[in-house]
């Protein structure tokens, strides 16, 4: 029997609200200016997602693909969240 991992990422839970709205086929979960490879999960273990406190539940979650560095830009590209989202959330940071 093989051994899988699951990790939980915490998460916003106005972003969480945000992607429920819009039921994408995939998410991403990043971190601004992220240095490390996130090497927790293989490809197909259970990613799950934690809302911030006050809520503190697992909220939702998917299946790891992989893990990449990119720049913000093209993250931002490449998922399709442009315009006010993205400037709501810059704003926060």
């Amino acid at each position: 029997m093989s051994q899988s991992s699951v990790y939980v990422g915490v998460t916003d839970g106005n972003w969480y609200t945000f992607l429920a709205e819009k039921q994408p086929d995939e998410v991403n979960f990043w971190q601004p200016g992220g240095r490390q490879a996130f090497r927790v999960l293989k490809p197909n273990e259970l990613f799950l997602f934690k809302l911030h406190s006050p809520l503190n539940y697992i909220a939702g979650g998917g299946f790891f693909v992989r893990h990449a560095f990119l720049p913000v830009s093209l993250a931002w590209d490449a998922f399709l969240f442009v315009g006010i989202m993205k400037t709501c959330i810059w704003d926060k940071m």
